[in-house]
């Protein structure tokens, strides 16, 4: 499928997309109110909840903004690239279960995104106030997949 075509097609059928849809599907992260679909080979998570929807959006913006710096950037213009982009959501969602849990184990992974962010707004009053210098660390240490090395591209001495 050409890539215009399916963008054209994702959009149609998800209108209300996840704004931690990377996170959803690097399998790190799960949401009560996400639903996941296939679209020729490739996962898309949708919203079921427009408000919470925006939430999210809020979030993501904060975590963005926060990061700059952390992530070598002078400011961001649109969309990160995609492992940036998968640094922030995960690192960013991390830095907020831990600050609600201090002994949360983070290879566990978000087990609910919807209900984290509902008890860290209940803590904080508002995605405003949440500690952002504390969840910047924890962006800043996250680890993605590492790359699988081909055995064609291994040096042999």
């Amino acid at each position: 499928m050409e890539e215009n075509r399916y963008r054209e097609t994702y959009h149609s059928i998800n209108p209300c997309r996840c704004v931690f849809e990377k996170s959803i599907n690097s399998r790190r992260c799960q949401c009560s109110i996400a639903h996941r679909f296939c679209l020729a080979d490739r996962e898309g998570v949708s919203c079921t909840v427009d408000l919470a929807q925006k939430r999210c959006q809020s979030l993501l913006t904060a975590l963005r903004n926060s990061a700059i710096f952390a992530m070598r950037l002078t400011r961001i213009d649109g969309a990160l690239p995609h492992g940036k982009e998968v640094k922030v959501q995960n690192g960013g969602l991390l830095g907020l279960q831990l600050l609600l849990e201090p002994s949360y184990q983070t290879e566990q992974g978000i087990s609910d995104i919807n209900q984290l962010l509902s008890q860290a707004i209940q803590r904080y009053q508002s995605i405003d106030a949440f500690p952002y210098d504390v969840i910047v660390k924890q962006i800043v240490r996250f680890e993605g997949r590492t790359r699988r090395v081909k055995a064609a591209d291994k040096k042999t001495p």
